[in-house]
């Protein structure tokens, strides 16, 4: 189930700016152009992190919109469903919806929260639920109270960082990267060859200091031209780079992937002149638990969000994942067994069903990237509504 994607409306568009404040806008897409034009991973995660809004900004920037891809449409979809929204408010929920804007529009945040509020609701209506905002009306700890055949349920939204599962945070991966990468392009000039340095971090990375301590070590590692070098932060070692199939550049990526797994942190570095690689590889030292970390939001929302007088949905956004992430997460069950081991804990009591998805179900991508029905389901067959057939389109499990 999913719902309409019209063509954009160039001033639904121009009347969503408006929403978030003009100014506040501008000044926000300056900030991100400014970031992606440095080059740097940084700069390029950033503009990932904020694909939406980088988005949304392109389709108002155009004199006629034409033909726009699926993805554009579900964003300005529901761009529109927000103005319209503002529309229906009165003037104090009104002032909560701005609010949640700009927060979006604010630091490292995104609007990603709200238009995952946006797009439960819609799904919610297209199921034939009728959906009130009742967080945005009455400022209720939940979110959403959907209605059908005489049912109700309370609706709460969390957007859950893959991050928050990661021992190994990308962001300080990427800073790494960035500091490390002129060295690594004058130690290649000066060693010419392919090679591999793999890094096994036991308590991952984190922060600041870890990051220039790991910087330094890799650098004298380098200068002394040591192969190898074992501390209680990192494992260091120095390989030739060896892979089948890749002998060029372009090809590297994707093989490296294939050899390292999902969970693993990748960078090439490359001399142009020589044909040299550089390639760096970290893991951390214990598995991602993404799903578990989504698991802990879960109780923490269960406890605090839900009234306990109606069943309780609790809808999770998983953000920051690529492609393989999310598919090892559904496809190795981690997200399902997680979630079924909640569903058996104290806190889960109240709640009837827990649904997930990731930028890929916003974005409209098509299984096996995207979930087949745009979202994962699961039913709490403990919740004495569980089987209540008004309730089924928003609680049952998918297939």
């Amino acid at each position: 189930m999913t719902f309409a994607t019209p063509q954009p409306d160039s001033r639904a568009l121009d009347a969503f700016v408006s929403l978030c404040g003009r100014r506040a806008w501008r000044k926000r897409m300056a900030d991100l152009e400014a970031r992606i034009r440095t080059g740097s991973l940084s700069g390029r995660a950033a503009q990932q992190r904020h694909a939406l809004e980088l988005a949304l900004a392109r389709l108002c920037g155009r004199p006629t919109l034409g033909v726009t891809s699926a993805a554009e449409r579900r964003l300005s979809a529901l761009a529109h469903e927000a103005v319209a929204l503002a529309g229906a408010l009165p003037e104090a929920s009104r002032s909560r919806l701005r609010e949640r804007l700009l927060e979006g529009l604010s630091g490292e945040a995104t609007l990603i929260p709200l238009f995952h509020l946006l797009r439960t609701a819609a799904l919610a209506r297209g199921r034939g639920f009728t959906v009130s905002f009742t967080g945005l009306l009455e400022d209720t700890p939940h979110d959403l109270l959907i209605e059908r055949e005489g049912m109700a349920a309370e609706v709460v939204c969390e957007t859950v960082s893959a991050e928050e599962g990661r021992r190994l945070h990308r962001g300080d991966w990427w800073a790494l990267v960035d500091r490390i990468s002129p060295e690594l392009q004058t130690w290649l000039a000066a060693h010419p060859g392919r090679y591999l340095l793999k890094m096994t971090l036991p308590a991952g990375l984190n922060g600041p200091e870890q990051l220039a301590a790991l910087h330094q070590r890799i650098s004298e590692m380098l200068q002394a031209e040591r192969r190898q070098d074992a501390g209680a932060q990192a494992v260091l070692r120095l390989d030739p780079l060896v892979i089948a199939g890749a002998q060029s550049a372009d090809g590297l990526p994707a093989r490296l992937r294939a050899l390292f797994g999902h969970e693993a942190h990748l960078a090439v570095t490359t001399d142009p002149g020589s044909g040299s690689v550089f390639v760096l590889a970290a893991r951390a030292g214990q598995e991602n638990e993404i799903a578990a970390a989504a698991c802990r939001r879960l109780a923490r929302a269960a406890e605090s969000r839900l009234s306990l007088r109606r069943p309780g949905i609790l809808s999770v956004f998983l953000d920051d994942l690529d492609r393989g992430e999310w598919r090892a997460l559904r496809e190795q069950h981690e997200l399902e067994g997680a979630v079924r081991r909640f569903f058996t804990t104290p806190a889960a009591r109240p709640v009837v069903a827990v649904t997930c998805a990731s930028r890929f179900e916003l974005f409209g991508a098509a299984p096996p990237d995207g979930a087949p029905e745009g979202e994962l389901r699961f039913r709490n067959p403990s919740h004495a509504q569980a089987k209540h057939p008004a309730l089924a389109p928003a609680v049952l499990s998918s297939p």
